[in-house]
């Protein structure tokens, strides 16, 4: 059976669509088949951060509705081998997504995929938590900042009170930290949580530090997920937190100041 990753946050605009994006290509590169689902029902952006959009002729809910077949539903990314999204509905309403439905095309990617990647809405409304109810592994996305620390706080304790292995009294879903938009300057002046600051709020495993980066909108924009630009350093950042979702050791870089050159030391700049 595939193993469910769900990528949710408390609050929205943190790169949660971006980040499951980038893990799930990372997945599929590295020889896992990957499916991401885009749970936003309703807004749907999943299919524009993979640019195929306009190759969208059925979805989550028609599935979900008999509508039609996971076949018909899944589109290949044009990217990578291995991976496939199953995009929103975006003329439907969340409550679309029912228990039992999410769970029978679930059970059925299990069959044919390595990883089934969950895009969450933002939140703790049905769409979300039907995201996360199924996962065994939840990655929680947040930025830098005291009230998106606080948010996801709160899907911390939904997980580990609303999910499936709560209710069964299974092993709890494994929870990692990835922090997005980091500016180590930005920390240094105090505009910031350091990581360290947030480790210590949050207290689960760090998965990866993503810098702020241009590179990230730039992708975006593009249609292109952001780990397949490894000359940036938001990239970079990426392909090393799927190595640690996958249990490699990898040392956490774009977390401190680059030091100073001695003439800089010395005449500034």
């Amino acid at each position: 059976m595939a193993t469910i990753i769900v990528v949710t946050s408390g609050k929205g605009g943190v790169g949660k669509t971006t980040s499951s994006a980038s893990i799930a290509v990372g997945l599929a590169q590295r020889g896992n088949k990957t499916v991401v689902i885009d749970f936003d029902v309703g807004l749907r952006n999943l299919d524009l951060i993979m640019n195929c959009e306009r190759r969208v002729v059925y979805d989550f809910v028609n599935v979900i509705n008999g509508e039609a077949t996971l076949n018909q539903a899944l589109i290949k990314d044009k990217h990578v081998d291995n991976l496939h999204i199953l995009p929103a509905s975006q003329t439907r309403d969340k409550d679309a997504l029912s228990k039992e439905g999410v769970e029978r095309v679930l059970n059925e990617l299990g069959e044919r995929f390595d990883y089934i990647i969950c895009d969450s809405p933002a939140g703790i409304e049905h769409g979300a938590q039907m995201a996360l109810y199924f996962a065994d592994q939840a990655v929680i996305v947040t930025n830098p900042e005291v009230s998106s620390v606080r948010d996801s706080d709160r899907i911390l304790g939904i997980l580990q009170s609303k999910s499936r292995r709560a209710e069964l009294g299974l092993e709890p879903i494994k929870e990692h930290l990835l922090l997005t938009r980091y500016n180590p300057e930005r920390v240094e002046i105090g505009e910031m949580l350091g990581v360290k600051d947030v480790e210590e709020i949050l207290a689960i495993k760090l998965l990866g530090v993503i810098p702020e980066s241009k590179a990230v909108l730039t992708a975006s924009n593009q249609g292109t997920p952001v780990i397949l630009d490894q000359t940036s350093d938001a990239g970079q950042a990426y392909s090393d937190a799927v190595d640690r979702l996958l249990g490699e050791n990898r040392e956490h870089r774009f977390i401190d100041l680059p030091k100073k050159g001695f003439f800089k030391r010395m005449f500034g700049g």
